[in-house]
């Protein structure tokens, strides 16, 4: 795909452009192949929000910050509790930016990738489902914009989601799009979403964080609802294809999280005050006394809790992609109890049900 980047004089805007394949599929059969389609596209016409209509006018306290310390996953390392009390809070202040930051590319993502299954896939109940992701994914930008906006603090996007979801977009499959997205993409959002619902305690961000996740459980089962029967019916030289490209999708994340710093990282060590390689030294030191960055009971791994058993749930781990799983560290973990656990209307680890929420 070859980009075409666009700035204006003032480079405060920047967009990208390129050429996708994603072919277009028309179909006169108007009543789908999947019965559980119909019950997923009426939860999300029933369950539409408006971001206009939340609390905007919330202020937030700079001396109370969006996630504190004490549930950080760095509070705990000597490096961190090394720091001054004014490192500390520009650290949590400008990495929790970093993150919010991410939400928003990755919505946008989300939004560009739902119109692209709309248009792509064959099942007409599909395509109303796939519709109502898009406006979902719309108003998730919306939302994460005004939020960062508020807050005043800008991050670009991290290399490697980028590079996942233009790998997602890329391609002409629009299963593999389904996979990339529905599957890899959102298995990570939802799993970050919800550790971020536990971890803060500003009103505004909960009220955000609550209402996606309520869409992004119902874009996960779709993932479920009509890939796991369609990767069935497949003939196998195809579903290995489409399992190498799970397999590929994974890799990006897995390398880009493992890679070190990014440039929006760095930044916020150099704000800060704190240096790249210290940080660094602190982490190994950390990882020698067995203090590690796990994350804490209730909160969800996505790769590991999520993305690992959707995928093997969905048949797109094969024996060769599973040896190549192992190969780069990851386990392919087939156990579906927090998985289900999240899409079960009465498990208590989904905070959407401690909340009576309707999804």
């Amino acid at each position: 795909m070859a980009a075409v980047v666009k700035e204006n004089q003032a480079d405060t805007v920047h967009s990208e452009t390129y050429e996708t394949l994603m072919q277009v599929s028309w179909n006169f059969d108007y009543q789908g192949q999947v019965a559980k389609l119909d019950d997923l596209y009426n939860r999300a016409k029933e369950n539409q929000w408006n971001a206009a209509e939340l609390a905007w006018d919330t202020p937030i306290d700079p001396s109370n910050p969006i996630i504190a310390v004490e549930h950080s996953q760095y509070g705990k390392m000597p490096f961190f509790q090394k720091l001054s009390e004014t490192q500390q809070q520009t650290f949590m202040a400008h990495s929790t930016a970093q993150m919010l930051s991410q939400f928003l590319h990755g919505e946008q993502g989300a939004l560009l990738t739902a119109a692209t299954v709309a248009h792509g896939v064959p099942d007409m109940k599909a395509k109303y489902y796939a519709a109502t992701q898009t406006i979902d994914e719309a108003r998730h930008v919306e939302a994460y914009d005004r939020y960062v906006e508020k807050i005043a603090i800008h991050y670009p996007m991290v290399p490697w989601l980028k590079e996942l979801i233009d790998a997602t977009l890329g391609t002409n499959n629009f299963c593999k799009v389904m996979i990339g997205m529905n599957m890899i993409v959102e298995g990570l959002a939802l799993g970050a979403f919800n550790n971020m619902y536990k971890q803060t305690e500003e009103p505004l961000l909960k009220s955000i964080t609550f209402n996606v996740m309520r869409d992004e459980s119902r874009h996960v089962s779709f993932g479920h609802v009509y890939l796991a029967p369609t990767v069935a019916a497949l003939h196998p030289d195809e579903r290995e294809d489409l399992a190498q490209f799970a397999f590929d999708a994974v890799q990006i994340l897995v390398k880009g999280q493992s890679a070190g710093t990014d440039a929006g990282f760095l930044k916020v060590l150099e704000v800060s005050g704190i240096d790249p390689q210290d940080f660094m030294a602190g982490m190994q030191e950390a990882a020698e006394l067995g203090i590690t960055r796990e994350l804490p009971p209730g909160q969800i791994h996505s790769l590991n809790d999520l993305m690992m058993p959707a995928l093997v749930r969905a048949g797109l781990v094969t024996p060769r992609t599973k040896a190549l799983f192992e190969g780069i560290g990851v386990p392919v973990n087939a156990d579906l109890t927090v998985l289900e656990a999240m899409e079960d209307g009465k498990s208590d680890l989904n905070v959407l049900n401690a909340e009576k929420a309707v999804y």
